[in-house]
């Protein structure tokens, strides 16, 4: 049997898995101010409440910054198809698992598990893209990756407040957690393999797949780009401007995942109600932003301008979007000015992530695209996790002006990073001696 598009069907399920990762990471943040802190630490005040969600936000991001460098080498090794399945499997069980978490340390438990298994889910889709998409499509099918991420973020606030408003939170854990399970089905049955030896791919779009991955000769004969051992890729200051690059941008986003339903519950006085009805607003601008992002890359490229001059050129667009914002936003008074304000942030922010996550691929040959990948998440969701931890500090009293004033020193830094030390973006190839 041929398909047609097949390709599309990938990118699809991946952006589908991306859904339910967010959904999945996103409950707790959703159920935290008014369900899970008030049953489960009745005799704390809302700062106490907001430290304890800081602590096993904190945990789940570290737990997910080893995942990106373990997940990084995994889907090197096993391939992106058992990739997935290791990954969302047992994320998904993680999930339901928060049922049965009766503390900060249960908690944190389940937090880690999920943390290490969910980070799978960005070097599998980065991998994916390299082995599925040409080059010249990368920006774009990234892009709906991403877009998986707003989507997930969109759907989780106002399903998870409507699910708690009827059912207790421990449920509405097992629930989440079994939508991923079954997600599996259709990615064993679909993605039976690469590209090179899929039999439902036809001639055409197979051709179409693999001539427009062929970098520069790199070596006379191998056509499979530069392939770097680990210690080698990190001697490259074009590696380490994909690594900055994520790790001053990727905190950004994390800002808004962990803390707008508290955030808007603090400073502007929400209810479950509230947060249902207008909470998922921001992730709208972030979906958009990740089609922007891709749409304008493969535009650009599309109109004969260089991998180099697009990726820079989105890049920085997305980050000067955010950074008025984010300055705005630290006075921000009114709840509609606030929620406007994260919907051009996550638009700004998911323009610029997408060409980001690229970058690897624009430098490296498929075998090494997800070891950089995995490195530069870790690193990412370090710096992520050193704010998630200082937001409950920076923020006592409900005042969040120096977190969304750090915010935008954290977007300047992201530009820096990739037109200082990333220099001519392009195919690399060895170091002469």
């Amino acid at each position: 049997m041929k398909t047609n598009g097949l390709r599309w069907w990938v990118v699809g399920l991946v952006a589908l898995a991306t859904i339910i990762n967010y959904i999945d990471r996103q409950t707790i943040n959703v159920l935290w101010p008014a369900h899970i802190a008030p049953d489960l630490f009745p005799e704390m005040d809302a700062d106490g409440h907001k430290y304890i969600l800081g602590i096993v936000s904190t945990v789940f991001i570290f737990a997910y910054a080893a995942g990106q460098a373990i997940f990084g080498k995994i889907f090197d090794w096993i391939g992106t198809r058992l990739g997935f399945v290791l990954s969302i499997g047992v994320w998904s069980l993680a999930t339901a698992a928060h049922a049965f978490a009766q503390g900060v340390l249960s908690f944190s438990f389940f937090r880690a598990v999920l943390g290490v298994a969910e980070a799978g889910n960005w070097p599998g889709a980065t991998k994916a893209n390299a082995e599925w998409f040409p080059t010249k499509e990368r920006a774009l099918a990234q892009g709906i990756f991403n877009s998986g991420a707003a989507i997930g973020g969109i759907i989780s606030i106002p399903l998870i407040g409507y699910m708690a408003l009827y059912l207790d939170w421990k449920i509405i854990f097992i629930l989440v957690g079994v939508v991923g399970l079954l997600w599996l089905v259709p990615w064993m049955v679909i993605v039976k393999g690469p590209p090179e030896t899929h039999d439902w791919l036809s001639d055409e779009e197979r051709e179409y797949i693999l001539t427009g991955q062929k970098t520069e000769d790199v070596g006379g004969e191998d056509d499979d780009g530069y392939n770097p051992s680990t210690g080698e890729l990190l001697s490259r200051k074009e590696s380490w401007g994909v690594i900055i690059a994520s790790a001053a941008i990727d905190p950004i986003w994390w800002l808004f995942i962990v803390w707008i339903p508290t955030y808007l519950f603090e400073v502007h006085n929400f209810n479950v109600k509230d947060l249902v009805a207008s909470g998922w607003l921001p992730y709208v601008g972030a979906m958009f932003g990740a089609w922007f992002g891709g749409i304008l890359a493969q535009n650009r490229l599309s109109a004969g301008w260089t991998v180099n001059k697009t990726r820079k050129f989105t890049i920085t667009l997305g980050c000067l979007i955010m950074l008025p914002a984010l300055l705005a936003l630290s006075v921000a008074s009114t709840p509609w000015l606030a929620l406007g304000l994260m919907f051009t942030i996550l638009f700004g922010f998911q323009t610029a992530i997408g060409n980001v996550q690229t970058l690897p691929s624009d430098l490296y040959g498929k075998r090494t695209v997800g070891t950089l990948s995995g490195i530069s998440g870790m690193a990412a969701k370090l710096t992520a996790a050193a704010l998630t931890f200082l937001v409950p500090i920076m923020t006592a009293g409900a005042n969040y002006f120096s977190v969304f004033v750090l915010g935008a020193f954290l977007a300047l830094t992201a530009i820096a990073s990739v037109w200082i030390l990333c220099g001519e973006i392009k195919p690399l190839k060895p170091k002469t001696t």
